[in-house]
């Protein structure tokens, strides 16, 4: 990048963690050395490749589809990692001719490799320029382990457009068989000038072949290298130069118009290095300190290259030009590199959404989904840090669907769903997830208006999904009393803003007729604040054992009373069984996840007297997307079907507790989200056509957005 250098890592040594160890195949040894150049990309000796492979070391020979096992460092420590060879320039004599002689030639050309293998991405590496080699720098070598005191210190003694000859210090490590193929590093500048590729070894016994008492005379310590210029050439011809040209243009079409329009906005040399350190710094890369300023290509090189340093770059001119922002921003949507956000921005954005309360950050999929319906699409839970970010960086490459007005800036896709998801917030968290909007807008250019405009949407989203959130319940905690047909009760309203216990009585015994006088006393008592006056739902909260009560067949029908009251009949009633979620923790992200693909899910029925929990948990395991599920199963199988599919997830499970399948087979032609009011009207056609209706349809109803109260069972509850 020039002017601007790689970011600091997480060590000093970032010329070190660019070392790779390549391995010889079979052993636990290394053959050489290599550097990595880019992600998934390694630069070394073409004799360190032939000799980690077991073949003549200066074979001319490509080694076709062979497997290399190379070491590199990644953030978390050295990591192993299959390299294939992509570009392979073997070693020639200085005339040309094939092969080298390994006694008489002292040194060659050619000798380069490029290895490829597949990374994972793990954040932005350490990058270094590529420059000349001259005679008198001083340089740094590090041994193919990469470790910090691995390294050797020389210094350029002459150097030629081919070959270079360095002579190590006097004390410290010396250059060896495990640098062959190594950078060497400019100690000074952070630049690498070339690759190592021999060491001059002392004379030997020509009978032994041991090393001959050390002489005076002996030369000491001096290595010959492959300098930049050669590496150049030598990558140019078989089409790679791009590895370590960073003066080649990039290849983005947006790269001149930057370099041209940087020139005009700061034609001062002064002003450019106060802006190129100021943007340096937003986006944690290092500068030269000698007082120089980056060149209007070096800039744009910069800016199609780093994807935060367009938005640091606003950041910055915001306040100084704002029409110069304006030209930036429409050179940046022509390039694909570029983010939305700044690094200041989108650190904040995650640290605001990772603050806000899980119930609220896990629908941020549903606020994509509603605020971009053509554009996206996140199936998958943002679950920590790591993947809200992961998020984030999705919504920042959309451009959205919002409409601009006039010629004016379009509204980020980004911004959009961050409104949608400021409505579901806490009024403190939406304030400060709204005022991060303001100021993104305000340094994009943003008119007030646009952004004003699209969280208007955002409220009238939120006031649909009120509409559209449910009506008022009554939830009642039932267990069994003293005696089989006496119940205990524990009864809770929610108008919309969480349960209100409104009894706390636990020791006191009713039948199923007293029970259901003491609800429909409550119900009738009931607020109702929905203007559309629907009818409150009854929820009973139950353990395993409740879920077959017949609640709603309880009747309340005194001597002074008129009409009887039969619960089911008159109100929606569901139950709901928290115990067995809860069991299996692990299935609560799929319960959520189905609850919200409520109107869109897959209803599967489960039928016959061959079906078992094994094969119900593995037929939902296969069928994620379902949201609803029938059961018709023979009696001493159904209640066992039932728990599977509440206990993995399924948020609607519709069963006879009778021995009839008629109930079933009239639900089948009731949407997933009528169907309390699709059972309530079944219950009420028993109540006079018994005939007709033979069924006692059971509903249980597992509602992901509305809290039930933390109970104490023999089970541990809590609110979902």
């Amino acid at each position: 990048m020039g002017w601007f250098l790689g970011g600091a890592g997480p060590e000093a040594d970032d010329d070190g963690r660019l070392a790779v160890a390549v391995r010889r195949v079979g052993e636990p040894v290394t053959a050489g050395a290599g550097v990595l150049v880019a992600p998934g990309t390694v630069l070394t000796c073409a004799h360190v490749v032939n000799d980690a492979l077991g073949r003549p070391v200066f074979a001319p020979a490509p080694p076709g589809e062979a497997t290399l096992r190379i070491d590199y460092r990644g953030r978390e420590g050295t990591r192993e990692a299959a390299a294939e060879v992509t570009h392979w320039i073997p070693p020639r004599r200085l005339d040309g001719t094939l092969p080298v002689r390994e006694r008489e030639d002292r040194v060659w050309h050619g000798d380069l490799a490029v290895l490829a293998f597949p990374t994972e991405s793990e954040g932005r590496m350490p990058r270094a320029r590529w420059a000349p080699m001259r005679p008198g720098q001083n340089l740094r070598a590090w041994s193919s382990s990469g470790r910090p005191g691995s390294f050797a210190d020389v210094r350029v003694k002459t150097c030629d457009a081919s070959v270079g000859y360095v002579d190590g210090e006097p004390t410290g490590m010396s250059i060896g068989p495990a640098f062959s193929g190594g950078a060497l590093w400019s100690v000074l500048g952070d630049e690498v000038v070339g690759l190592v590729a021999a060491h001059t070894m002392p004379p030997y016994d020509p009978v032994t072949g041991q090393p001959l008492p050390y002489s005076s005379q002996h030369v000491a310590r001096r290595s010959w290298a492959i300098p930049w210029q050669r590496i150049r050439r030598e990558l140019a011809s078989v089409g790679a130069v791009g590895l370590v040209d960073d003066e080649a243009p990039p290849d983005d079409p947006a790269f001149a118009l930057f370099a041209e329009t940087i020139h005009g906005i700061v034609p001062s040399a002064a002003l450019r290095g106060d802006l190129g350190r100021l943007v340096a710094a937003r986006c944690l890369l290092r500068h030269p300190d000698d007082g120089s300023a980056p060149t209007p290509e070096e800039f744009a090189r910069l800016l199609v290259t780093e994807p935060r340093a367009l938005p640091a770059l606003t950041e910055v001119l915001r306040l100084k030009d704002p029409s110069a922002v304006q030209q930036l921003l429409a050179i940046g949507r022509m390039s694909p590199v570029p983010r939305l956000l700044s690094s200041r921005e989108h650190g904040r954005l995650v640290e605001i959404l990772g603050q806000l309360p899980g119930s609220v950050g896990a629908r941020l999929p549903e606020a994509a989904r509603a605020a971009l319906p053509l554009a996206a699409d996140y199936p998958v839970e943002p679950s920590g840090p790591a993947a809200v970010a992961e998020v984030v960086d999705g919504l920042e490459r959309l451009s959205g669907d919002s409409r601009a007005q006039g010629a004016s800036t379009r509204v980020p896709g980004l911004l959009r769903v961050m409104e949608y998801l400021a409505v579901l917030c806490p009024e403190d968290r939406r304030a400060v997830l709204r005022l991060w909007c303001d100021g993104v807008a305000q340094r994009l250019g943003i008119p007030r208006s646009a952004l004003a405009e699209r969280r208007f949407d955002a409220d009238e989203w939120a006031g649909t999904l009120a509409a559209a959130g449910g009506p008022p319940r009554l939830l009642v905690h039932i267990t069994r009393g003293g005696s089989p047909d006496r119940y205990r009760l524990r009864i809770w309203c929610d108008e919309g803003t969480g349960p209100r216990q409104v009894t706390t009585e636990t020791d006191r015994d009713h039948t199923g007729g007293e029970a259901a006088r003491a609800l429909l006393h409550v119900l009738e008592s009931f607020p109702r604040l929905s203007s559309e006056e629907r009818r409150p739902l009854v929820e009973a909260v139950v353990d395993r054992s409740g879920l077959n009560l017949p609640i709603d067949e309880w009747e309340s029908w005194g001597p002074d009373d008129v009409v009887p009251g039969v619960l089911g009949a008159e109100y929606p009633l569901v139950v709901n069984c928290p115990e067995l979620l809860r069991r299996n923790e692990r299935f609560l992200p799929e319960w959520r996840r189905r609850w919200r693909q409520l109107d869109t899910g897959a209803s599967l029925r489960f039928s016959g007297a061959a079906v078992g929990p094994r094969q119900i948990y593995g037929t939902l395991m296969d069928h994620q997307d379902a949201v609803r599920v029938a059961v018709d199963a023979a009696e001493h199988l159904r209640d066992g079907i039932v728990e599977v599919c509440l206990a993995v997830g399924v948020p609607v499970v519709v069963w006879d507790r009778g021995d009839e399948s008629h109930a079933v087979d009239h639900m089948a032609a009731v949407t997933t989200r009528e169907l309390p009011e699709g059972v309530r009207s079944y219950r009420a056609k028993t109540v006079h056509r018994p005939g007709d209706y033979p069924g006692r349809p059971v509903l249980a109803w597992a509602d992901a957005d509305r809290p039930v109260p933390q109970l104490h069972l023999s089970e541990p509850q809590e609110s979902p």
